[in-house]
């Protein structure tokens, strides 16, 4: 499928059912390249479950997701994809920050983001370079070799900001990124990763129930009972 649009990615129509609830009806919705976005909504609204069905984690009943590959001018349907490929597809072109962090206690900070590059099979050597890069550029210079249990609560979330930038994804996805953290450290760690992600072109999806983290991103969607009530475009539901 050839595609002259300037979207990353384009959601059209997903539904998604667990039994008889239904998490997801009839969602679609766009992710600009570049672009900063923020999904809210209450407790069950449907916010993880459309981050999941995005990112290729779960897929939907029904409907599409459609990522852009500016290399070869074609866009690839996520929702088509086999389970290894959808694992592939994370790898090497989409990067995650959890709320907790998620990150590996037996390893240093260093580790911890340069795993993510091994694990695609670059050497142990070239990877703890490019981690030690992103973690001074987050500023966590001195901090290589510290556990996260002698982390603070702000520098861990920049270690995994680190770890998702390393592999340069075109797409990131933050799913509650300061649940943990007070206000201040909140401000802190939200810049670092508009600042990681934005400023070099890739595209930022933010799940959050945090008002002044949405307001730090360029769009705002919100859901309600798994449907769109206001696309941040002006169209209101979608």
């Amino acid at each position: 499928m050839k595609t002259t649009t300037t979207h990353l990615v384009r959601a059209h129509g997903l539904s998604k059912a667990f039994g008889t609830t239904s998490a997801l009806t009839d969602v679609s919705v766009t992710i600009g390249h570049g672009e900063s976005v923020a999904i809210m909504g209450p407790s069950g609204s449907g916010k993880s479950t459309l981050m999941h069905i995005l990112s290729g984690i779960s897929g939907a009943d029904r409907g599409s997701v459609i990522l852009d590959d500016a290399a070869s001018g074609s866009g690839i349907d996520i929702t088509g994809l086999s389970s290894n490929q959808r694992t592939r597809l994370r790898r090497d072109r989409i990067g995650f920050v959890f709320q907790e962090g998620l990150l590996l206690p037996e390893l240093t900070a260093l580790e911890n983001v340069a795993v993510a590059l091994m694990t695609s099979g670059t050497s142990r050597r070239q990877a703890e370079a490019e981690a030690g890069r992103w973690l001074s550029a987050l500023g966590l210079h001195g901090m290589e070799d510290r556990r996260p249990g002698q982390l603070s609560g702000g520098q861990a979330q920049r270690v995994a900001i680190a770890r998702a930038q390393v592999t340069r994804p075109d797409l990131v996805f933050a799913d509650e990124p300061t649940g943990a953290l007070d206000t201040e450290t909140s401000q802190r760690v939200l810049d670092a990763l508009l600042e990681a992600t934005v400023s070099r072109g890739a595209s930022l999806v933010v799940v959050t129930h945090d008002p002044a983290v949405a307001a730090g991103c360029a769009r705002t969607i919100r859901l309600q009972d798994g449907r769109i009530v206001d696309d941040g475009l002006g169209g209101g539901p979608r």
